[in-house]
């Protein structure tokens, strides 16, 4: 029985086996019919891949469908087939070779594809607004897998220091990412996060790393949350959100905006040895263990940052290719 490749999204939905010819078929209109039979049967024919056979049930970009196929051929044929983007095309490379590259509707500047003046080379980058190389390493996984190259700001040692001055978490979020991207005319992602605790109206949100004063530690700040609760004795009062907010900013472009919330509670005393911040507080959902009793890698796959690095892996490819 032949093994079934599946990826399943809330955006992305493809389904595949191997058989004894190329074959797709797809839902939907007959824009998308026609788009992921533009890509399916021109990449197949550039690789010279006989035998796989596709569904379509929902497709939001040509990369996502292009990723799928390669995934499922390197996988099936044990081949090292790497997708890489450049100035909106997608490039595909194996052992130093180029295979295909595919264009989205209405081709690319060849000014842009061939005389790049980014200055870090050859492929897509992306300048990550963080000093942070942990944070830097879990955006760089994902990134990884779009053939996007990560940098952040350690590789840019005289950019300013952003004042995040807004508001609210897509305020802070913007002037970081709108700003450095003015400045080096790179692509740009960065995030603002924070905890939001209903009973307190929201707070400490934007203010987060700093509640218990400008030289706060997490120590005082969970301190401060402690006894701001100290009256509010019951677990459905002191629910909680830890919020993500995600931005990409471009050159020319409308930033992108990404959100997500991580639901939980606010315990009554300091649990476990992992995380930082506001974690040996945060019951996470409906359980018992806070956040800095999960593993790294049990965290990265249910928290807020998590969810929203999946939601914005969704929308990227497609906002990637608008001008």
């Amino acid at each position: 029985m032949s093994k079934i490749y599946e990826v399943k999204s809330e955006e992305n939905w493809f389904i595949g086996k191997w058989e004894g010819f190329n074959y797709l078929t797809c839902f939907g209109d007959d824009s998308t019919y026609e788009q992921s039979q533009d890509v399916f049967h021109s990449i197949l024919k550039s690789l010279d891949v006989t035998g796989l056979q596709v569904h379509v049930v929902s497709m939001s970009s040509d990369l996502q469908l292009v990723t799928f196929l390669v995934d499922t051929i390197n996988q099936e044929k044990n081949r090292q087939i790497e997708v890489t983007q450049h100035q909106g095309a997608i490039l595909l490379t194996e052992t130093g070779n180029l295979l295909a590259v595919h264009l989205p509707k209405g081709g690319v500047s060849s000014q842009d594809f061939f005389g790049s003046n980014s200055g870090v080379g050859f492929g897509d980058s992306i300048l990550i607004a963080t000093r942070n190389e942990g944070k830097t390493k879990e955006f760089r996984k994902m990134f990884d897998k779009l053939g996007i190259k990560v940098e952040n700001l350690n590789d840019y040692p005289d950019l300013p220091e952003v004042a995040e001055t807004g508001m609210t978490f897509e305020e802070n979020a913007r002037l970081k990412a709108e700003t450095i991207s003015e400045l080096t005319g790179k692509m740009v992602l960065s995030d603002d996060s924070g905890l939001k605790v209903d009973v307190l109206g929201g707070l400490p949100g934007v203010w987060s790393a700093r509640f218990s004063g400008p030289d706060a530690t997490d120590e005082m700040n969970n301190a401060k949350l402690l006894h701001e609760l100290a009256m509010v004795f019951d677990k459905e009062n002191r629910s909680a959100q830890f919020h993500t907010t995600l931005v990409v900013a471009a050159p020319g472009k409308d930033s992108l905006v990404v959100e997500a919330d991580w639901d939980g509670y606010i315990g009554t005393e300091l649990k476990g040895e992992n995380g930082f911040g506001y974690d040996p507080l945060f019951i996470v959902g409906e359980g018992s263990k806070t956040a800095a009793e999960l593993s790294a890698d049990e965290k990265n796959e249910i928290s807020h940052r998590g969810l929203a690095l999946k939601k914005l892996m969704e929308v990227f490819p497609a906002w990637q290719t608008t001008h």
